[in-house]
Order: C-alpha cells, then sequence, then structure tokens
C-alpha cells in the first residue's frame, strides 16, 4: 500500500476527493464544485486539528460566502466599478446594473463544477487535477475563453497547487490567479497568533480597497509600522485587510508568510512563486468574525485589468498558457 493515498467521498450531492498522508495522519478534502478545499487536517499533540476554516455544510459550499478557499480566476479581488479597459477596449461586466449593486470580485469560477482529470498517489504524494473552461461571452464584459487546470498534491511537506491557464480564444485576455484560503490554529484566539509577511510595500488602497493609481500604490513598509510583519510578532487586536508586495524570497525561491500558535507551536507557511500576499483578519464575514486569518497569495494586485503596471504581466496570448504555483506548508512537531 503506498504511504499515499487518493480517496473519493460524497457530501450531500457534491462529489470530493480526498488526499491523505496515511504515515503524518493529514487529510485534504476537495470539492469538485470551485475545486475547493474543504479541510486541512493535521495530527498534532496527540489530536487532529483542521487547520482550514472552510465551508462547514453543503448548503455553504453552494452558497459560498466570504468565498472561502475560494479559486479566483481571471481575477482575484476586485475590479473598480466593474469596469475596465483592456487593450484599447472598454468592458463592462455587469452592463445596466447602477449604484452600490456594481461589484465585480473573485472570478467566474468559484460555483462552476470542475471535471476530475487526474488522480495519483504513491509513497511520494497524492494529487488530484481538476479543470475547467471559461467560454467566451459566457460572462457580460469577458469576451474571453481561458481553459484553467488545478492540480493539488499533498506531500510531507504539505499541501501544494499548481495553476495553469491557458487561452483557448482569438484575443490577447487579461488574466490572472489568486487564492482566497482562511486559516486557524486550533483553539486559541486569533489575537494570540504570530504573523510573518517579508513584504518591503503595502498596498494603499481607497475605501473600497481599490489600489491607488500608479506608483502611489506601493507604500514603503518602514512608513507604515504598525502593518510591518517582516520580524514575527502578534496580530492582537489589528484589523487587517491589505495586500503586500515586495516579497522577499526565502533561500529556495519561494516567498513564505507564516503563520504561528507560540503557545502550542502548531504553525504553517503559506508559500507562493510570484506576486502579492493578502492579508485578512475576517472582520467583515458572515460567521465566526475573526475566527480565522486569510492569507491569499495573487499573482497581482486588486483592479490589475485597469491598471498599465499590471498590464503585461496579466495578458495572456492566444494559444498560450502561463502557470501558477503556490500552496502550504505545515508545522506541526
Amino acid at each position: 500500500m503506498p504511504l499515499f493515498e487518493v480517496l473519493r467521498e460524497a457530501w450531500g450531492a457534491h462529489p470530493l476527493v480526498v488526499l491523505h498522508d496515511t504515515v503524518r495522519g493529514r487529510r485534504v478534502r476537495i470539492a469538485h464544485r470551485g475545486a475547493t478545499v474543504l479541510s486541512l487536517q493535521v495530527r498534532h499533540g496527540g489530536r487532529t486539528v483542521d487547520l482550514a476554516d472552510g465551508y462547514r455544510d453543503a448548503a455553504e459550499l453552494e452558497s459560498r460566502p466570504s468565498s472561502r478557499f475560494a479559486v479566483m480566476t481571471p481575477f482575484a479581488n476586485r475590479i473598480a466599478d466593474a469596469r475596465y479597459r483592456f487593450d484599447g477596449v472598454d468592458h463592462d461586466l455587469q452592463p445596466g446594473v447602477t449604484g452600490p449593486d456594481r461589484t465585480a470580485r473573485h472570478g467566474f469560477v468559484r460555483d462552476a463544477d470542475f471535471a476530475l482529470h487526474a488522480l495519483d498517489a504513491d509513497d511520494d504524494g497524492a494529487e488530484a487535477s481538476f479543470g475547467t473552461a471559461i467560454a467566451a461571452d459566457a460572462h457580460a464584459g469577458y469576451p474571453f475563453a481561458i481553459a484553467l487546470t488545478i492540480r493539488y498534491r499533498l506531500d510531507a511537506r504539505g499541501l501544494g497547487l499548481e495553476v495553469t491557464m491557458r487561452n483557448t480564444g482569438e484575443h490577447v485576455a487579461p488574466c490572472f490567479f489568486g487564492w482566497h484560503p482562511y486559516f486557524r490554529l486550533g483553539d486559541t484566539p486569533m489575537t494570540s497568533w504570530e504573523l510573518q509577511v517579508p513584504a518591503r510595500t503595502v498596498v494603499a488602497t481607497d475605501a473600497d480597497y481599490i489600489p491607488h493609481a500608479g506608483a502611489a500604490a506601493f507604500v514603503p513598509i518602514d512608513r507604515e509600522p504598525a502593518l510591518d510583519f517582516r520580524t514575527p510578532r502578534t496580530v492582537g487586536a489589528l484589523e487587517l485587510n491589505h495586500a503586500f508586495a515586495g516579497l522577499v524570497p526565502d533561500a529556495d525561491g519561494r516567498l513564505r508568510s507564516r503563520l504561528r500558535d507560540p503557545a502550542t507551536g502548531l504553525g504553517l507557511a503559506l508559500w507562493q512563486e510570484r506576486g502579492v500576499m493578502l492579508a485578512f483578519t475576517a472582520d467583515t464575514v458572515s460567521r465566526d468574525v475573526r475566527g480565522s486569518l486569510a492569507l491569499e497569495p495573487m499573482e497581482s494586485v486588486a483592479n490589475a485589468f485597469n491598471r498599465d503596471d499590471c498590464a503585461q504581466a496579466i495578458a495572456l496570448a492566444p494559444d498560450t498558457e502561463r502557470r501558477f504555483r503556490c500552496g502550504v506548508e505545515f508545522t506541526t512537531a
């Protein structure tokens, strides 16, 4: 029997995949709906702890409150006024909608039923690959076609994601990836957890969390000492809904943001290969306010579709693909 295995389960009407590390007692449950991670179970201190503050039942998976563990494509976070200009053309994601109801957040695939492409397990890891497609003109204001594949892999270090975005249309498309996981560290309050984000700058935004134009969006972290987490420190009562940029890599090239409970030693590292990290203390969620902390790796900042300084990085030419890798490493010893 391999040291890792892949199982199939159901959650109401929703099929699930379970990646299981039989040696360390770790289990990751993933729904086909949205390719959404539901739980990250690890063994710590002689008991099983779920590091994920995911959806609690199938009804939440369907209504997706707070976008827990959402896969965000072709854009992450917000687009100002649900309008953007790309390659000289104006687009409206909510034609006919006026006033405060105009919102565009987190892309188009959160409630897509992903196809299961492959399952595999051996002594080194267990993995599952999911795929879906965004058809041209399937969504107002987005006349582009994108094929999306997500490969989840559980190994001895933790859970990794490899995302492939392919432009299957006829025009250059704006497209980038983000992930929206919420983490908790056992039963201790978030105020006592230590956070570390190795950022040189923090992204300045308006009241709607839209980054300021141009270079004004990127403020040196030395000018915002309350948001300086380059050295681990407790979250305390601080309210975070901030993106951090200029992330400094570790020796292996990965950009790691870390969360740890100093009382128990339980912790994790959220890694990404490029982009920005958004930290959110869940002060405005619909349940369990400040019960978990979201660490969201994103290829680009919010409103990237409208930013000249992001245009080259998010442009995807026809019949080409771009990949993004991120994941979570567990500290359970």
